[in-house]
This record gives structure tokens, C-alpha cells and sequence, in this order.
């Protein structure tokens, strides 16, 4: 009888041990403290597709009150649905030269953004939520999201900061996540270079330019500083407010 209590005890000393070994599935794996970069960053020079608060390549579709304030457009594709009773203030172009051109210039910034590399570039994994980045180049192999807690970009007092996020595939936001300019950063100066779509969650509050390969997707109320440019998919909106 005691040989048994004694395996007993054994048996539940290593259900304690394994259980407190056991991962945190909601751990990204990102540093609490993001490290400071030394390496200055370059702006992402966007030429022609600069001033599209939209660009997208085969669709643009709108419900709701969507509000942009800059260019509207739209190349190869013809599809544009939603304006009005969305409100453009700006020009609409349609596979016209302006457009053409945009879209041309979007894929020399995209590969530019997307090949910049430096000695102390920051990898991020997951959930980037509740982390607060410095000026620099930041890379993921896969997906990001804005899951928990809100992204916070620092320039340290710099207005002239540039931060750029390299990110393998997908980017999405939960719903009312938001990211927040800090110590002079500016939404203009943020570019987000994602590999496949980005999706922003109900009322989330985006800042920067997202230079997408596929679609970009705005869920109801969804907010952007900057600048929403595809190259090959659409871009569908519900009731926005986008200003470049």
C-alpha cells in the first residue's frame, strides 16, 4: 500500500511540473521591450501613387457612408461600386494614364519595401498588440495581426522617422484595435509591405500606407490615416472614413 501512495504522489508531482511547463498558446514570442534601431531608414518613395488614398487592381465595392479624402483608383480592373452614396474627395481614375502609372509605381515601392534589409532589423511574430515600435525596419516570416492591446509607433522626437514592417503573408486587426503616432511619428511615414491581404476589424484606427499583393479589406467603421493600394486584388469597404 505504501509502494502505491508513493507512485501516486510521483504520478501527481509530474501532472504539476508538465502543466507549469506548458506554453502560452497567446504568447507572439516578441519582446516585451522592443530594441532600438541604429540604422536610419529611407522613405518609400510611392512617385505617382502618391497621392491614391485608394488603388486597388480588379474591384473597387462600397456600402455605407465611406468617406475618402484623396484619389480614387482603379487599374486593370472597371468594377466600381458604392460612390455614391460613398463620398470621394478627390479625382476618380479609372484605367486612365493617372491609374496606370500608380500602379506602376505601387509595384516599384512594394518590391523596394519589401527588399530593404539591415544589420538590426527586428523580427515580429503574432500579435503585435500592446508593443510600441522605434524608427526602423521590422520583418515577419508570416502573418501579423493587432489582437490584443493597441500598436503604438515612437519617432523619439523625430518628425522624420520612418518605420517599415515586412510582413510574409496576411495582416488583419480585431475589432476597435488601433494603432497610435507617439513622440512626433507620422501616419505618412509608417508603410506596412503585406504579401498577401490585409483585413481591418469593425471601427479599428489604422495609420500609414499598406502596399498589399492581394486585397484589402475595411470591415464597418474601420478608420485609415494613409493610404489603402493593392496590386492585384480589390479593395472593399463599409462604411469608412480613409484620408491620405
Amino acid at each position: 500500500m505504501k509502494t502505491i501512495k508513493l507512485l501516486s504522489t510521483l504520478a501527481l508531482v509530474s501532472v504539476v511540473l508538465i502543466s507549469g511547463c506548458k506554453k502560452d498558446d497567446s504568447d507572439s514570442g516578441n519582446p516585451s521591450i522592443i530594441p532600438v534601431q541604429t540604422t536610419v531608414q529611407s522613405t518609400v518613395v510611392l512617385a505617382g501613387a502618391s497621392d491614391f488614398a485608394i488603388l486597388a487592381g480588379s474591384a473597387i465595392t462600397s456600402t455605407g457612408a465611406t468617406t475618402i479624402t484623396g484619389d480614387l483608383g482603379l487599374s486593370p480592373g472597371s468594377s466600381i461600386g458604392g460612390f455614391p452614396p460613398g463620398i470621394i474627395t478627390g479625382t476618380l481614375h479609372i484605367n486612365d494614364a493617372a491609374a496606370t502609372q500608380a500602379k506602376l509605381d505601387l509595384t516599384t515601392a512594394y518590391n523596394n519595401a519589401a527588399g530593404r534589409t539591415s544589420t538590426d532589423i527586428v523580427t515580429l511574430s503574432g500579435n503585435i498588440g500592446g508593443l510600441t515600435l522605434t524608427p526602423g525596419l521590422y520583418k515577419s516570416t508570416s502573418s501579423l495581426s493587432i489582437s490584443s492591446g493597441d500598436l503604438t509607433f515612437d519617432a523619439k522626437g523625430n518628425a522624420g522617422a520612418i518605420f517599415i514592417i515586412q510582413i510574409a503573408s496576411s495582416f488583419t486587426t480585431t475589432s476597435g484595435r488601433k494603432v497610435i503616432l507617439s513622440g512626433g511619428a507620422l501616419a505618412s511615414n509608417i508603410f506596412w509591405q503585406v504579401g498577401s491581404s490585409a483585413t481591418f476589424g469593425t471601427t479599428s484606427v489604422l495609420k500609414g500606407t499598406f502596399l498589399a499583393m492581394q486585397s484589402i479589406t475595411f470591415n464597418t467603421g474601420a478608420t485609415l490615416d494613409g493610404r489603402a493600394l493593392t496590386r492585384i486584388g480589390e479593395i472593399t469597404m463599409a462604411g469608412n472614413t480613409i484620408v491620405e
